[in-house]
């Protein structure tokens, strides 16, 4: 029951409430101030407004109580108090209720074991004590196990009872008939999946401890395989033409050769069923695939793969192929004689191959051959959210859509074509914002002229959810005023042309604007950005012209501001500024220069650049700094020639300032003051990298295999390097713990990676 003053007037004897009232009508009760403030409020002309009216309402009605009403109004709301920490105390007996200072009691009685909570899904300790409630219940199951896994590390996970997949001569009363001795060969999915997560084929017992992770099959043994690659979608992007064969594309909008991955279909909130390939983001594999387009074809089975909000569709000229027009193959070989390719009148009108990332489409049966547009949705695997994507980027616009900036869209207000980014940018005056709205591929043959106007802001950017590729036939070039700021957000930057110097770039801030005066940008930064590391790539993903700067910084005391993004080389001046955060700076080889002055010739690249401030970076190359004002958590992945000129592949000029602190050096480096650092020399452990060429998924990626001074040797206890705020590490450490509260007694688990 709650309590006010009126109820428990109305409790009291009439006579009581009549005296009382009678009082409240002999003297008003109202204070001389509140007396002249209900009198103008009353005598306003116009209507009160609603809190001109509730201060109306509160003096009438004070005016009108008596001495016992106020007095019980005061008693009532001491009632009132005590009546809702009473509700409180039944409330804190449930988690979902509970005050937030009762959860910790709550965790504690259920045995909870507090993790970090990095997964947006096990952030709240209110939900994660509720759903160790739950789990409780399904204590010690494989899909308590693997739930647990999944919502922990926020990656696609899998547990497997390995006591199920022995060869063992079978219990009469509990027959396995799909536990075959030998692998059924009939089927493709024993050679596909052998040795992974969904590995069937029955196995001899292995003795080795599954705890090392050496171990699998044997009785007490449980594996929890993790998939720690995300899958990335592009949506409807041009497919890029294979020089000399119309027919011919691929999907990437770089040109090489890309696996595709699957896009995971969730299994919901809570796991009912073990985890399949189409659940977790592993790459799209040829068998699959074909597996999945036969079973549309033939009507036997509901499309996995390929389709609207699956994993891959296709688009020929405007038009989505059907799975009845799509043959999944083998497409290897060198450009201009791709095996398999489809003959004139074949039965099906377009052939992938997943695996390599290729697409070939049927000749005419007469005539010339027609030049098609062929666009493809699709995912590709990479670590996390860095160098643009689809992911979400809204919060890192430097102008936001509540400021009063012009927004310019292309396509939209101005159309795709190779001016059309450029006439957006001279329509905006030197202030504004360019938005690219799609995921298509922009050819820009005269590069860009930016200069932003006295005290502007330009940035160029892809919208939400899209990633642009830019084709640069020329430079980007940006100048602007006095108080003129630039930034580039989202956007894949690549060329079609070859660098007419050593010191041709993708990105310049030149030190004159174009009308001949001095450009005094007063800054520039890059957000989810890629400048392609050597300009362009071939089929096979190697660097085009590896080491070609990227990005190259004039002026003198230009602050260059860069974050989660991927670079190739960077030159600046010696007076200039630069700071990058969650990044990879790839110059593609230990040996060749990631950052130098910009005045460093060819043969000689030993200028100093301006002060460099890392955080959690991976440098691929050697630096030349001035200063280091600060390098932490970072991995420097360089080394000298045997007729290098370099004292160091590290090398700061001012040792007396800045500091390098838990970050992985070179032999011999030269740098400021260091602290708890890890020296990459000869015979001590280095780092080990998924792939070091960019476009491969696991690009700059540390394996699991890292030395744990270096994958644990960040400041925090994660990993060194540009992938540290994924932290991997930290992920693995709160699975391990909270594992250990659902393992049945007497088992092991052990820990792999898929991806």
């Amino acid at each position: 029951m709650s309590f006010d003053g009126q109820k428990l007037l109305a409790l009291l004897p009439a006579l009581y409430r009549l005296r009382d009232a009678q009082a409240a009508l002999s003297g008003n009760l109202l204070s001389s101030d509140e007396q002249a403030e209900l009198a103008t409020l009353q005598s306003l002309a116009a209507p009160p407004t609603p809190a001109q009216q509730a201060m109306i309402d509160a003096l009438t009605a004070k005016a009108a109580r008596g001495p016992l009403a106020s007095l019980l109004m005061v008693l009532a709301e001491q009632i009132a108090v005590v009546e809702q920490d009473l509700d409180q105390l039944y409330d804190d007996q449930f988690i979902e209720t509970c005050a937030p200072w009762v959860i910790p009691y709550i965790g504690d009685l259920v045995g909870y074991q507090p993790v970090r909570g990095i997964p947006a899904g096990v952030a709240s300790p209110r939900a994660e004590v509720a759903n160790t409630i739950a789990l409780r219940r399904r204590k010690g199951t494989a899909l308590a196990l693997e739930q647990l896994a999944r919502d922990v590390t926020g990656w696609g996970a899998h547990a497997v009872e390995f006591f199920q997949f022995l060869a063992v001569t079978q219990y009469m009363n509990h027959i396995r008939p799909y536990n075959h001795y030998a692998p059924d060969l009939r089927h493709w999915q024993p050679r596909v999946y052998i040795d992974s997560g969904f590995d069937r084929t029955a196995h001899t017992v292995d003795v080795r401890r599954i705890a090392a992770e050496r171990g699998r099959y044997n009785i007490q043994n449980v594996g929890i395989f993790l998939w720690s690659l995300n899958a990335y979608g592009v949506t409807m992007s041009p497919a890029t033409a294979v020089a000399g064969n119309p027919l011919c594309f691929r999907f990437s909008s770089l040109g090489r050769d890309t696996c595709l991955f699957n896009s995971p279909q969730s299994q919901g909130v809570d796991i009912a069923s073990a985890a399949g390939p189409p659940n977790v983001p592993g790459p799209l594999r040829r068998l699959q695939l074909c597996a999945d387009i036969c079973g549309i074809q033939s009507g036997k089975a509901p499309a996995v793969y390929y389709g609207a909000g699956l994993s891959l569709i296709l688009q020929v000229d405007g038009k989505p192929l059907s799975a009845t027009a799509i043959q999944v193959c083998n497409l290897s070989g060198a450009d201009g004689s791709w095996i398999n390719v489809p003959a004139a009148g074949a039965k099906y009108e377009v052939a992938i191959d997943p695996e390599l990332g290729r697409i070939a489409l049927a000749p005419p049966a007469s005539g010339p051959t027609p030049s098609h547009d062929v666009r493809a949705t699709y995912y590709y695997g990479f670590n996390a959210d860095m160098g643009g994507g689809e992911y979400p980027r809204a919060d890192t616009f430097a102008l936001a859509a509540t400021s009063a900036a012009p927004v310019a869209r292309v396509p939209g207000d101005f159309p795709a074509t190779p001016g059309g980014i450029q006439s957006a940018l001279n329509a905006l005056a030197g202030d504004g914002v360019v938005e690219i709205t799609d995921s298509g591929t922009y050819q820009v043959p005269a590069g860009l002229v930016i200069d932003v106007a006295l005290g502007g802001h330009i940035e160029l950017r892809a919208a939400d959810g899209c990633r642009p590729t830019l084709v640069l036939g020329a430079e980007i070039k940006v100048s602007g005023d006095q108080g003129a700021e630039f930034d580039l957000n989202g956007i894949l930057v690549t060329a079609s042309i070859s660098p007419a110097n050593a010191s041709a770039t993708l990105l310049r801030a030149p030190a004159q604007r174009p009308n001949g005066q001095a450009s005094q940008l007063s800054r520039l930064g890059l957000t989810h950005c890629t400048l392609v590391p050597g300009w362009a790539l071939n089929p096979t993903g190697t660097a085009k012209f590896a080491g070609q700067p990227t990005f190259i910084a004039e002026p003198s005391g230009l602050p260059v501001v860069i974050a989660k993004s991927i670079l190739g080389a960077i030159r600046a001046p010696e007076l200039a500024t630069v700071a990058v955060a969650d990044s990879i700076i790839d110059a593609n080889g230990k040996m060749q220069v990631a950052y130098a002055a910009i005045n460093a010739a060819a043969s000689d690249q030993t200028g100093p650049g301006g002060a460099l401030t890392l955080q959690d970076c991976t440098v691929i190359g050697k630096v030349h700094a001035s200063l280091l004002t600060l390098a932490s958590d970072c991995i420097f992945w360089s080394a000298l020639a045997a007729s290098d000129t370099w004292p160091a592949p590290l090398w700061a000029d001012r040792k007396q300032s800045g500091c390098v602190r838990f970050s992985c050096l070179p032999q011999g480096a030269i740098t400021p003051r260091q602290f708890e650092c890890v020296t990459d020399a000869p015979g001590t452990p280095g780092p080990l990298f998924g792939s070091l060429r960019y476009g491969d998924s696991a690009y700059g990626k540390l394996l699991p295999d890292t030395d744990d001074t270096i994958r644990r040797g960040a400041d925090d206890g994660g990993e060194m390097g540009a992938f540290h705020f994924v932290a991997a590490p930290q992920r693995e450490i709160d699975l391990r713990a909270r594992l250990l509260e659902y393992l049945p007694v007497g088992m092991e688990f052990g820990i792999f990676y898929e991806s």
